[in-house]
């Protein structure tokens, strides 16, 4: 299904030939312990349509109970196994690297400590008892010291590193923080190496969220909020890409999106899911396009606004596949500010 549209067509429903949904959490479901408005009630109805429904985070503070806890403090009807999350796509790769019973360093909280315990790995936060491997994900508790313990044993070539995730950012309470992406880039100016990521954007933990919950790419739909772990991950996947502009990537990053993170729908909120998707057009000379009452006019780079429109998000819709589907980069063009501010 094509997002982009140059003849009119008939609308369709983001959901349509859906049968899974699996949502990422921070900045989608949740900010910080705060539901995003909408969210929790859109995706209610979603289950109660029949459509299954899972939990995929790359954040790896909380075990997959806690988590479950939380989104069930909305009313939904959570249970642990009903979330996938990053140490637990992290624990599939540390299988294929480490023997049974090996001693790992792990750099995080409860969340990641949990799902290596429950792998039959044993635990350790020193370098001197001699790791197998390194382990990293993010918690509010992760310091220095931890940092320089997983450096120390990285600095051993036969040491495996694994990251949960390498987000750079992550929605809380408070705003914007740093997130995974910074302390394992601190760890890799260390040691000079990189690690085997487990979570978004790579596929093992859409691979495995796919097959907990019994569904086919095909047919399987992603609700994330940035577009370089959750729709390149998803696309990556096979998965239907749906973006939703409740959290991190907005319209600047939507407007200068590479190919690879493009998602497939735009959606202001997640009551859009169940609401009809203007189909995108463009002008006979291809100069002009339009979503809904919003129309955006490109003529060689320069990007301008020929209608807003009745809603914000069919403008960042026009404008997207304006630049989108010019093939020139972002940097190129002379795009008008009201499209991204």
């Amino acid at each position: 299904m094509s997002l982009f549209r140059s003849r009119r067509v008939e609308t369709v429903l983001p959901l349509d030939g859906i049968d899974t949904v699996l949502a990422d959490l921070d900045g989608v479901v949740y900010q910080g312990p705060a539901a995003i408005p909408f969210a929790a009630e859109s995706l209610a109805r979603a289950v109660a349509a029949g459509i299954r429904t899972g939990y995929v985070t790359n954040n790896a503070s909380r075990t997959d109970a806690q988590v479950a806890e939380h989104l069930s403090s909305f009313g939904l009807s959570v249970a642990a196994e009903d979330v996938v999350t990053s140490p637990q796509a992290a624990m599939r790769i540390l299988a294929t690297l480490v023997e049974p019973g090996a001693t790992v360093l792990v750099v995080g909280g409860e969340g990641l400590t949990s799902e290596v315990e429950k792998a039959g790995l044993v635990v350790t936060r020193a370098a001197a008892d001699g790791p197998a491997a390194v382990v990293q994900g993010f918690a509010p508790e992760v310091g220095w010291k931890q940092l320089a313990e997983a450096s120390f044993a990285l600095h051993d070539p036969a040491v495996h590193w694994v990251a949960t995730n390498t987000d750079w950012t992550i929605p809380v309470a408070g705003g914007i923080a740093p997130g995974n992406g910074t302390l394992v880039s601190a760890v890799h100016t260390a040691v000079g190496r990189l690690p085997v990521v487990a979570g978004k954007p790579e596929v093992a933990i859409f691979e495995e969220a796919v097959a907990r919950f019994g569904a086919t790419a095909s047919s399987a739909a992603f609700l994330g909020d940035r577009l370089d772990t959750d729709t390149k991950g998803a696309k990556r996947a096979g998965l239907r890409a749906i973006h939703v502009l409740t959290g991190i990537d907005r319209a600047k990053q939507l407007l200068a999106a590479p190919v690879d993170c493009r998602p497939d729908f735009i959606l202001e909120d997640l009551r859009q899911l169940f609401e009809e998707y203007p189909v995108t057009e463009t002008s006979k000379d291809g100069t002009e396009t339009s979503v809904g009452s919003a129309v955006v006019r490109m003529k060689g780079h320069v990007v301008r606004i020929v209608k807003p429109g009745d809603t914000p998000v069919d403008l960042v819709r026009a404008g997207s596949a304006a630049i989108w589907n010019s093939g020139l980069a972002i940097h190129a063009l002379d795009v008008e500010p009201a499209l991204y501010s």
